[in-house]
């Protein structure tokens, strides 16, 4: 048979399309703009907040004491970790240290399940109301420390404290007798409960205040859900509201130990001098021994407010790594 031949027009429309070879586009060259922006922040902070750690540190690491700051007297002598080897083998430091943890663990926990409950108490009730009970609160919280720890110490003086004229009056079969002269600033468990209530009052309006702006991000389509399946307000909670606001739970209780941990106005406040160690804690101790004690010994002082500063950072950075590795840090 002839051969037929194509025609070339036919031939070239079954040839595949090449796409046309375009060169990589230049890369921009990036500015430093941002980073010239952010610098003097950055520098700010560096002399506000890191010298004055180095500078802890320093002192910590050296014998610096009221001696050094006179004129025409030599430098600190340099002691290395003997101030730390000291605290590391005093008894005292360590019963201050459990003092301290036990204090502030009661705090804590005190204030979060208080706060958590007021706040779902808030979302409750009329956006009005619970405004004006919000309102209410806060000026709790913004109550200076000073402020509030003179109007307990007032509460709870002797003879005249209204705490002792209410319960000296009840019936002695109820509370005991000699409530009028009692003193609750000297023992440790009576001023410890005392301070306790003075952080708590001051600090759940807090957590409540930003439990109910959490509540009220979480849809209410989920507690109809859970509601259709029968599930009681624990369980509620604990599936829906707890797992919608962990981040914030975390984030609060990150703040409530880094807040009570340096508790010192109120207990300087309650306490009234440095006689009884009994009731101590770190933040109390670092200021009996950098300041009050004779000669005051910054030295001391300084290595005690790093270890205090260390026991911050690690429960900070404790509750870091688990938002970081369940994503919610995004």
């Amino acid at each position: 048979m002839p051969q037929t031949v194509e025609p070339a027009a036919e031939r070239e429309a079954e040839r595949p399309v090449r796409a046309p070879v375009t060169e990589p586009a230049p890369r921009r060259r990036k500015f430093p703009t941002p980073y010239l922006l952010i610098a003097p922040a950055l520098i700010l902070l560096a002399i506000v907040l890191l010298w004055p750690i180095v500078q802890m540190v320093w002192y910590s690491l050296t014998s610096f004491t009221t001696r050094n700051l006179l004129p025409n007297q030599p430098g600190p002598a340099w002691n290395g970790f003997a101030h730390y080897q000291s605290l590391l083998t005093d008894p005292e430091f360590w019963a201050i240290l459990r003092n301290t943890v036990v204090v502030c663990t009661l705090m804590v926990g005190i204030t979060m399940v208080l706060g958590t409950l007021v706040g779902l108490l808030l979302h409750k009730l009329p956006n009005w109301f619970s405004g004006i009970v919000a309102l209410g609160m806060m000026l709790a919280w913004a109550t200076p420390a000073l402020s509030a720890s003179l109007v307990f110490r007032w509460l709870f003086l002797p003879e005249r404290g209204l705490v002792n004229v209410a319960l000296d009056g009840l019936p002695d079969w109820l509370v005991g007798d000699g409530w009028l002269e009692y003193n609750w600033f000297l023992e440790p468990l009576s001023l410890f409960s005392i301070l306790i209530t003075v952080i708590v009052w001051q600090s759940f309006p807090f957590v409540a205040v930003s439990v109910l702006a959490g509540l009220k991000s979480i849809p209410h389509e989920l507690y109809e859900a859970a509601r259709m399946d029968g599930a009681s307000a624990w369980k509620a909670f604990w599936n829906v509201t707890f797992p919608m606001l962990r981040p914030l739970f975390a984030l609060l209780l990150v703040l409530q130990i880094i807040w009570d941990l340096r508790v010192f106005t109120q207990l300087y406040i309650l306490a009234n001098s440095f006689q009884n160690k009994d009731v101590y804690l770190l933040s109390y101790y670092i200021y009996q021994q950098g300041f009050s004690a004779s000669p005051a010994n910054y030295g001391m002082g300084s290595a005690i407010a790093v270890v205090m500063t260390v026991m911050i950072l690690a429960v900070t950075a404790y509750y870091l790594r688990i938002m970081i590795r369940q994503g919610e840090t995004r």
